[in-house]
């Protein structure tokens, strides 16, 4: 059964970043962008392709298919990058899809949990799209904190405090109805 496409707002800077006129429907612009990074996982402007180009390679190698999309500039919301990231991934939903404009960053992902794309995310805000992208797969490639663990070492701790807590003070206790049955 194929799942309908998911409703969008594809900004039509996305169209500059193409060749097209920013008038151009968003679909037709979209197309190239998906044709783009068929070829090699890069939508972007010439510059910046090659580089990008090395960044998806070392993501690869770490074994996340990573997809990037460039958008020209910032569209009117930053939530449009994000639709453009998942109507991208609607073709590849195994993957992680980057989407970055001048300052604003979009992402999908089949293979990471919301939270640690949006960590991503901030990282991937700095202006220079390589730069943007190379941060956003470090901190994808960075493990996180291991919160069950911290987690179960402190519930632990503060069982162990509360049993101490209560030791001391029936200690207390018994050490007073000692003193006062002495006298």
């Amino acid at each position: 059964m194929t799942t309908p496409h998911p409703p969008a707002y594809i900004p039509g800077e996305l169209c500059i970043t193409v060749g097209l006129d920013p008038a151009t429907p968003p679909d037709e612009c979209m197309a190239l962008v998906k044709v783009a990074v068929a070829v090699d996982g890069v939508s972007a402007p010439a510059a910046d392709v090659p580089a990008l180009r090395n960044v998806v390679a070392d993501a690869a190698r770490d074994g996340i298919d990573l997809k990037i999309v460039e958008v020209a500039r910032n569209p009117g919301m930053d939530t449009a990058l994000r639709d453009v990231a998942t109507v991208v991934g609607y073709d590849y939903p195994d993957s992680t899809v980057l989407v970055l404009s001048t300052t604003y960053v979009g992402s999908y992902s089949g293979q990471f949990h919301r939270a640690k794309l949006e960590a991503a995310e901030d990282h991937a805000k700095t202006g220079d799209p390589v730069v943007s992208a190379r941060n956003f797969l470090n901190e994808l490639t960075t493990p996180d904190l291991p919160w069950t663990g911290l987690t179960v070492a402190l519930l632990i701790g503060v069982a162990a405090a509360a049993v101490g807590t209560r030791f001391l003070q029936a200690r207390s206790k018994r050490a007073a109805a000692h003193a006062e049955t002495a006298e």
